[in-house]
């Protein structure tokens, strides 16, 4: 029998469980609810899932690193639970994955994924654990335009998350929030938006329906519904601004594609006039509207350590992350100053080896509001495992 391919889209990380050791794998699309563990010893015969190979192949290699000629059923064993959780490209995946679609098209909102994981799916219990978050928040008393906040579990970065958002006033509850989030899952050089109302456990948004159809009429956006279904950078903004605001906050959701062509950064994402396009749609907007609006960026920064590619083990705020935090800080002035090009020159350089995913957010809004000018209330690095590095901050902007 040949062997399915394993999906290309799945997350696989190290094990988080001290006593489980191995590779830990799940579904970023959430077609399969399912999370595997597949230890160390079998960990090669996941490369021979790539459709070409066969069953006997697969046999032979866990015989040879088994280190026994009889294996009986593991390689059978470690097949049904790829196929079972839907992560290989066979008939099972596609009939999870086209159920798990019909029943998001006749959704008319956008469930909360997250709910029960990053956050409580109870509304007491979340009510709870944001006042927490957000208690002892300080303002500094300036008219913001905008925040930038985290899209780190809020656990891990609630305090950048407090930082930013304790600079948003009462008077505000009445804008539209344009959030600006990182798309993990969505196309690059292109723009995701969607109709559909955020449901979390706070209540339903609304949608600004009318700019949400001036801006799918450019090029280079897509509905990307399913992406905004998957995706954590928009949703953790929504519940803050809920926590602080109340349920129907009005919002204009907008995943923000990577700036990335065939694998490599360079010259200016608005060479690609698609994007170059919803630069000036995006900026006619914020002119037109002005008051109306408010900023909100879901973004994170830095992402260092094994989990991420490097060679080396990254502890928050130590050695090569020292390093790190200089690097972030360069990259943090120029948008402060809404320098988009001296910020780009930065990204560029080394090939974003730093693998900051808030850029494209980050961009966006320097190229949509030009004048808006940055205060960094927090930076902070957070080790998301013993071995690996996130960092972010929370930053408020003024005009």
């Amino acid at each position: 029998m040949i062997l399915p391919r394993l999906r290309t889209n799945l997350e696989i990380s190290l094990s988080p469980v001290a006593d489980r050791p191995g590779l830990f794998i799940r579904d970023h699309f959430r077609y399969s609810d399912a999370q595997l563990i597949v230890p160390p010893l079998l960990i090669s015969g996941l490369q021979l899932f790539d459709g070409a190979r066969t069953d006997l192949d697969l046999q032979q290699e866990l015989t040879r690193v088994l280190g026994v000629a009889e294996i009986g059923s593991v390689a059978e064993n470690l097949f049904q639970a790829l196929s079972g959780a839907g992560f290989l490209e066979n008939e099972t995946y596609a009939i999870m994955k086209q159920r798990r679609l019909t029943a998001f098209a006749e959704s008319p909102v956008l469930p909360a994924p997250h709910a029960g994981s990053a956050y409580p799916a109870e509304i007491e219990p979340l009510r709870s654990v944001m006042q927490g978050y957000l208690e002892g928040a300080a303002s500094t008393q300036q008219r913001v335009i905008g925040v930038a906040a985290p899209h780190i579990s809020p656990h891990g970065g609630w305090q950048s998350y407090r930082a930013a958002y304790q600079e948003l006033a009462p008077d505000l509850r009445d804008r539209t929030f344009v959030v600006l989030g990182t798309s993990h899952y969505g196309q690059p050089n292109m723009f995701g938006l969607t109709r559909k109302p955020f449901a979390t456990p706070f209540g339903t948004t609304r949608v600004d329906s009318a700019l949400v159809n001036e801006l799918g009429s450019q090029p280079g956006v897509l509905m990307e519904d399913y992406c905004h279904a998957v995706e954590h950078s928009i949703e953790f903004q929504v519940v803050f601004l809920q926590a602080i605001f109340g349920p129907d906050i009005r919002i204009l959701p907008v995943l923000c594609g990577s700036f990335w062509r065939g694998g490599q950064l360079g010259g200016l994402p608005e060479d690609d006039e698609r994007v170059k396009r919803f630069f000036a749609a995006l900026g006619e907007i914020a002119e037109r509207e002005k008051d109306r609006l408010f900023w909100v960026l879901g973004v994170d920064m830095s992402h260092m350590g094994e989990r991420y590619g490097d060679k080396f083990a990254a502890h928050a705020d130590r050695d090569e992350m020292s390093l790190v935090r200089e690097r972030d800080m360069l990259r943090i002035e120029q948008i402060n100053a809404s320098d988009a090009r001296g910020f780009w020159d930065l990204v560029n350089d080394n090939g974003d080896d730093l693998k900051w995913c808030g850029t494209s957010p980050f961009y966006t809004f320097m190229k949509a509001v030009p004048q808006a000018r940055g205060i960094t209330q927090r930076y902070e690095q957070w080790n998301i495992d013993e071995n690996s590095v996130v960092s972010f901050a929370g930053i408020s902007f003024t005009s």
